[in-house]
């Protein structure tokens, strides 16, 4: 892992993740828009890491940002977007049901690096989020998340429509039984064993 220099700044070319050149290189969905977007995140404080075969961006060990390569756009997702001052409506929500990440949408090279100025500051708003401590208010009724739990469906948006769309009575037994796990490598392995269930729309206990 990179340090930081007593100033708090990285080496830039530090925070590189080698094997996640893959997605930035063609044959990868929208390769060029990525690979702008990418030169921008690594002139931040920002670290690059490899999460759920995604390039995501973290500070001080917490998820920020995320790129993909979705087949309609390259898309830039903060983690906690929805508590962003974005006056005029620039971040878009993945579906109705999105409850915390926003994304910027990206077609060409050309809009990334007109967006540059509005990037950097979205950046700039989401590290100080997390050195405040900030955190997305839970919907009504629901126990609270486990960090495991939010950060997979921040980075899986077909997965977090899936989750919300659950009954409370289903999405609270799956959030009990994450939580109930004391390790986080225990609650991520109890979050891959029953995605499936939730794309599906099942509860722990419905039938297989």
């Amino acid at each position: 892992m990179p340090d930081h220099r007593p100033d708090g700044t990285l080496d830039a070319m530090a925070i590189k993740h080698p094997d996640l050149d893959q997605h930035f290189t063609p044959p990868a969905t929208w390769a060029g828009e990525l690979a702008a977007l990418r030169a921008i995140l690594h002139d931040t404080t920002l670290i690059e890491t490899l999460k759920w075969n995604s390039p995501v961006y973290s500070w001080d060990n917490r998820n920020v940002a995320i790129l993909w390569g979705f087949k309609e756009a390259a898309t830039l997702g903060f983690f906690k977007g929805v508590l962003l001052n974005d006056p005029d409506k620039h971040l878009q929500a993945h579906g109705p049901n999105s409850r915390s990440s926003l994304s910027l949408k990206f077609h060409d090279t050309a809009s990334v690096h007109a967006a540059e100025p509005l990037i950097r500051d979205f950046v700039a708003q989401a590290i100080q989020l997390e050195k405040d401590g900030k955190q997305v208010p839970k919907p009504d009724g629901d126990p609270d998340w486990p960090p495991e739990l939010e950060d997979r469906l921040d980075a899986d948006p077909a997965l977090r429509e899936a989750f919300e769309a659950l009954t409370p009575g289903r999405r609270r037994g799956y959030i009990l039984h994450i939580a109930g796990a004391r390790q986080s490598k225990t609650r991520h392995a109890r979050i891959d064993k029953h995605a499936p269930r939730i794309l599906q729309g099942k509860g722990m206990h419905d039938d297989p």
